[in-house]
């Protein structure tokens, strides 16, 4: 164990120093720019010609941008370091730097040197012998995992010093058991095949624990984003993880991936203007993630398309103006027919009840003034009056326009077909159990969706508000008439920065090629956003890839609306079936994925799990049989530093068990994970228990996809019992130590867990 920890300590220090003389060249060009910026500034005044006021302008961008793209590359400056063959080390990072003798020091992830860090594998690494990820907080080196390529080919001091996967992959290969070097090969063939495997269509990664799989799903993007760069910097990568803590985990390695290209969120993210973290109820999961849903929440936006009980009538301006109920009736079907979306129809129905009630308010000025003829009884009015007939197109449309700005009118087409926003369809929904009730299907428990109007969104929600979203739709003609406004204005810059380059000479000096390069200079006055920004924003957004972690815990209904965030269905699904734990999840990758792809995907399996020690995977097989006496898990190939063992103790008792799992595993990282039952009060006694703290306290949702040195499981029968998928769930809180595993419980352990070795404490 202290060699383990010197080896880290060791290496980094190495990165630290090479971090730290980075961030000092990082300093030392946001001056230089600084310092350019002022003196160009300082240059020509109202004296000077249009062609230096032009040039200065056109320098001072320049410099801005340039500073502006140091300050923005603060974070993960350097992620990367790759030694090849000739004995040459390459960082790489986020952007390029140059020391005083103009030598490259830091290579940009996007350069053509750059290329190794990304597509290298190991059955086809090139020159390269170790790859090194560096996780950084602020300018601090927090953590390192290396590849090894070519264990041979590396010096006594590099192998002393390997860190992460590659450290674990070279303790196989000195396994006592001379078949290890092919476990070893077959790993990384494994890992080669999903890495490399094309962009195109739905590859699926099945493995058990410890197997890898997110790992080679993160690798797969970065080598992904390299190679299909043109694509994916347009169009972006989204990865769709089961919880925001594991999204942090992974996102240590994001500057890998090109962090403007890459979008990461929870499903309860990926519904702008909503961040859902609560769970429903087992019961209220299944139904809201069942695929008929889709037909209940089309019914629901039908239900607000409706017409009068009888004539329609409303009272303005002393007037009561009236449409017959066939009319409305004729007029809301042909605004169902054209097929738009809710709200876009809206606005053709809305024009055809206006020219209605015009119509409606002339027949009742006639009346009107037919009334007050006979009252007079002057002979000179008499005469034939059609109010109705003279109207015209124009006339219609202007009088419809002033009869929407009073407040009846309004109101009573509202009634009709209201403008709607999926937040107030989806409430109005789950708040209207008559409603439910009309719309659910046969078999559908409608009763497990009722909830107050107020509630807070949950996860499952989600997917209802993108759908409903789908089918409302948004009245664009406002933004599309002021993007015609933008079109004529940058047409406008366009032709004056032609004239600019034209009388100035610039554009025959080189300076600029293009018209449009110096009208952006000037019509840049709003924020700059990154392809993961725009995309994280626009819910309609077409990604170019999509990666799902954990994606057996994904509803029917969930996957409905990864499906529309891909068009071209290019997608990598990672998980496994075994460990689906939502009562709404997987059931097998065909049931979830056919629906879109008609048995066209592909599937990996990973079946060698080299990350959990055999010793813990003997009694995860105890479980793994109790959950389905036909599934096998992955075949592990690493002895642990000790049995797992059963504590007999209360939650009081946990900070010594605690406290002695901290001293078995040194420098490592404990996972405590609890029972949602007993959470609240375990997370109280750890209150520091973060992501980046020695301790980590969560309940098995939160466990999701993370890795613990050692892992203290709490409450088991309460982990059971918690939902129709509890021994699945308690397959998974085992699997995450990837060390030393003890379990505490109360009362007597589940029979399941008899394999453990008994110990007791206060």
């Amino acid at each position: 164990m202290a060699n383990r920890q010197d080896a880290l300590a060791e290496a980094l220090d190495t990165e630290q120093r090479v971090v730290s003389a980075l961030y000092d060249r990082l300093d030392q060009a946001r001056t230089r720019a600084r310092a350019t910026l002022r003196q160009v500034h300082g240059l020509g005044g109202a004296s000077g010609t249009r062609q230096a006021m032009v040039e200065r302008e056109v320098m001072a961008s320049e410099q801005a941008r340039r500073l502006a793209q140091l300050h923005a590359v603060e974070r993960g400056l350097c992620f990367g370091r790759i030694d090849d063959r000739s004995g040459r080390t390459v960082y790489v990072g986020r952007i390029g730097l140059r020391d005083e003798e103009h030598e490259s020091v830091l290579i940009d992830w996007r350069a053509p040197a750059a290329r190794a860090f990304y597509v290298a594998t190991a059955t086809d690494p090139g020159a390269v012998l170790r790859r090194r990820h560096l996780h950084t907080r602020d300018r601090q080196v927090v953590g390192l995992d290396d590849e090894v390529f070519d264990l041979a080919g590396l010096s006594d001091g590099d192998r002393r010093t390997l860190v992460g996967e590659a450290a674990l992959l070279a303790a196989l290969r000195r396994g006592r058991t001379g078949r290890m070097s092919d476990v070893v090969a077959t790993i990384q063939t494994e890992q080669d095949r999903v890495i490399r495997a094309s962009m195109q269509g739905a590859l699926v990664v099945q493995g058990g624990p410890g197997t890898g799989k997110t790992v080679a799903a993160l690798h797969r993007a970065a080598y992904l984003l390299y190679t299909h760069r043109a694509t994916l910097e347009r169009r972006g990568v989204l990865v769709v993880g089961p919880n925001a803590m594991f999204l942090r985990y992974i996102g240590q390695v994001l500057p890998a991936l090109g962090e403007t290209q890459v979008v990461m969120a929870t499903l309860g993210e990926l519904f702008p203007g909503v961040r859902a973290t609560a769970a429903d109820e087992p019961r209220a999961a299944v139904v809201k993630g069942d695929a008929r849903m889709a037909a209940v929440v089309a019914g629901a936006v039908r239900e607000r398309q409706r017409v009068p009980d009888g004539d329609l009538e409303v009272v303005t301006d002393g007037l009561t103006l009236r449409v017959p109920y066939e009319v409305c009736a004729g007029l809301r079907a042909r605004a169902q027919a054209v097929r738009l979306p809710h709200n876009m129809a809206r606005k053709l129905y809305v024009l055809e009840m206006l020219k209605e009630l015009a119509l409606a308010e002339a027949r009742a000025l006639e009346a009107s003034l037919r009334l007050e003829e006979m009252e007079l009884e002057d002979p000179e009015l008499a005469g034939p009056l059609d109010l109705e007939g003279e109207l015209d197109e124009v006339d219609l449309r202007l009088n419809g326009r002033r009869l929407w700005a009073e407040p009846e009118v309004r109101r009573a087409l509202d009634a009709l077909w209201p403008e709607l926003t999926p937040q107030r369809l989806i409430a109005w929904l789950l708040a209207s159990p008559r409603t439910l009730r009309a719309l659910a299907p046969p078999g559908l428990d409608w009763r497990a969706l009722v909830r107050p109007a107020d509630a807070a969104w949950t996860v499952d929600d989600v997917p209802l508000l993108d759908e409903a979203a789908e089918l409302l739709g948004e009245d664009d003609s406002a933004e599309r008439e002021a993007s015609r406004r933008r079109r004529e204005d940058w047409q406008e810059q366009e032709l004056y920065a032609a004239e600019v380059l034209e009388s100035t000479g610039l554009a025959r000096e080189g300076i600029f090629q293009r018209a449009e390069v110096l009208a952006e200079r000037h019509a840049g006055d709003g924020e700059e956003l990154s392809t993961a920004d725009r995309a994280a924003r626009d819910r309609t957004w077409a990604y170019g890839h999509v990666i799902v972690d954990e994606a057996q815990e994904l509803s029917a209904m969930a996957w409905r609306l990864v499906m529309r965030r891909v068009p071209a269905k290019s997608l990598t699904v990672v998980g496994d079936i075994a460990q689906t734990g939502s009562a709404a999840g997987a059931r097998s990758w065909g049931e979830v994925l056919d629906p879109y792809l008609e048995g066209r995907w592909r599937q990996e399996r990973l079946e060698v799990n080299y990350r959990t020690p055999a010793e813990i995977m003997r009694v995860a097989a105890d479980v793994l049989r109790a959950i389905d006496p036909a599934l096998r898990p992955p075949e592990s190939v690493r002895e642990g530093e000790a049995e797992p063992r059963a504590v007999r103790s209360g939650v009081a008792g946990l900070p010594e068990v605690v406290a002695r799992e901290l001293a078995a595993i040194g420098e490592g990282r404990l996972g405590v994970v609890t029972s949602d039952a007993v959470h609240g009060r375990v997370a109280a006694l750890f209150p520091d228990g973060g992501l980046d703290a020695p301790v980590t306290v969560l309940t098995v949702t939160q466990a999701k996809g993370l890795e613990f040195d050692g892992v203290v499981v709490v409450d088991p029968a309460g982990i059971m019992a918690q939902s129709p998928m509890g021994t699945r769930d308690l397959y998974v809180a085992i699997t995450r130590a990837t060390r030393r595993l003890t379990v505490v419980h109360e009362g007597e352990p589940p029979a399941l867990l008899d394999r453990l070795v008994n110990e007791s404490t206060m």
